[in-house]
């Protein structure tokens, strides 16, 4: 008699092509395996930030669409079907040469791009960054013990990036930092931040979300739909640009001198605009690219756990309504952090 071999399947939320959110599906799919240098996490809780918006409906630059038919599929997605890049959850089997984690630790991870796939009941993640890969590998660590998933879930993309962005700004005890887009994924984390380095924090936001900003320790707060932060005559030591949909010539005019002006979604005559006024002024333009390390999100850890710094959610959606939540991420109303809870019934 031939034994059948039962697959173990999990619950996922598929990307069937590109397009609105109604092309992100609820399916059951295999359940991974873990390597022998991966662990198996029951994911708890992941995030849809604007980001994971702007990869499903391919909503982007001309080049990065490109990138992106090229490296997922050209036609619809292939080599990634699962998004989501960020997570916390439970580790429920860890493969053979793994060390630094056991089974039942509960931790926090930033999946990386090549990857994604925290959508979903489990996924495997390699137990530390590949030797020579920081763009692309995980980031995995122990969770804040003073937060729940929910919590700790948005922390792995928008703390790192925000805390990268920062520190190429280089920021010091009493500098003006202004962030633009400061109630999103990134800007939530950037004040707490930036206000945690010493500096004096302006948030620029629509008129509802001021008041959050306020509470997470903005020292000021501006409401862009009634006054553009460059004809106010102030300037400022950094410019954190999250939306990047400000005057590129009357941000650099309000920067102070040697200020620095990040964008972190550049468009292409930025990126030339802003090399050329780096070689030939004192004044300097980066871009949002970041390589994140585990040790940044041991940091993050350590200042949560400290009260420095939590994530500000607005919205939790079940797995099941992620299309729902791609919905309300893409009108732009969202204070902070949109979560998906992941509830795992006993066949799982």
């Amino acid at each position: 008699m031939i034994k059948k071999i039962i697959i173990p399947m999990m619950k996922a939320i598929v990307w069937t092509k590109y397009g609105p959110p109604d092309v992100l599906q609820l399916k059951e799919v295999e359940k991974p395996t873990p390597k022998d240098n991966e662990i198996l996490v029951k994911i708890h809780a992941t995030t849809v930030t604007s980001g994971d918006c702007e990869q499903r409906s391919l909503k982007l630059s001309i080049l990065y669409r490109l990138f992106m038919r090229l490296y997922i599929g050209l036609r619809k997605p292939k080599r990634i079907t699962i998004l989501g890049m960020e997570l916390s959850g439970e580790i429920e089997s860890v493969g053979k040469d793994v060390t630094l984690f056991k089974e039942g630790d509960q931790v926090f991870a930033a999946t990386g791009f090549v990857g994604m796939g925290a959508c979903a009941e489990y996924i495997c993640l390699s137990e530390k960054p590949e030797e020579g890969d920081s763009t692309n590998s995980s980031q995995v660590a122990i969770k804040p013990v003073n937060m729940t998933h929910e919590e700790a879930a948005p922390v792995p993309v928008g703390g790192l990036e925000a805390l990268n962005f920062l520190r190429k700004g280089n920021i010091q005890n009493g500098q003006k930092v202004l962030i633009n887009g400061a109630g999103g994924t990134i800007g939530t984390f950037a004040i707490q931040l930036a206000k945690y380095f010493g500096a004096e924090v302006i948030g620029v936001e629509s008129t509802d979300k001021l008041d959050m900003l306020r509470s997470i320790g903005a020292d000021q707060v501006i409401d862009y739909t009634q006054e553009d932060f460059n004809k106010s005559g102030e300037n400022y030591d950094f410019i954190l640009d999250v939306v990047s949909k400000s005057s590129f010539s009357e941000s650099i005019n309000s920067l102070k001198e040697n200020g620095c002006y990040l964008i972190a979604n550049p468009g292409l005559s930025q990126r030339i605009r802003g090399r050329k006024i780096s070689k030939k002024s004192n004044k300097k333009v980066f871009f949002g690219a970041t390589y994140p390390k585990t040790e940044d999100l041991l940091f993050l850890k350590r200042l949560i756990e400290a009260g420095k710094i939590k994530s500000v959610i607005d919205r939790c959606y079940p797995l099941e309504q992620t299309a729902e939540a791609h919905k309300y991420v893409e009108t732009g109303e969202k204070k902070g952090h949109v979560i998906i809870t992941v509830v795992h019934d006993n066949k799982t």
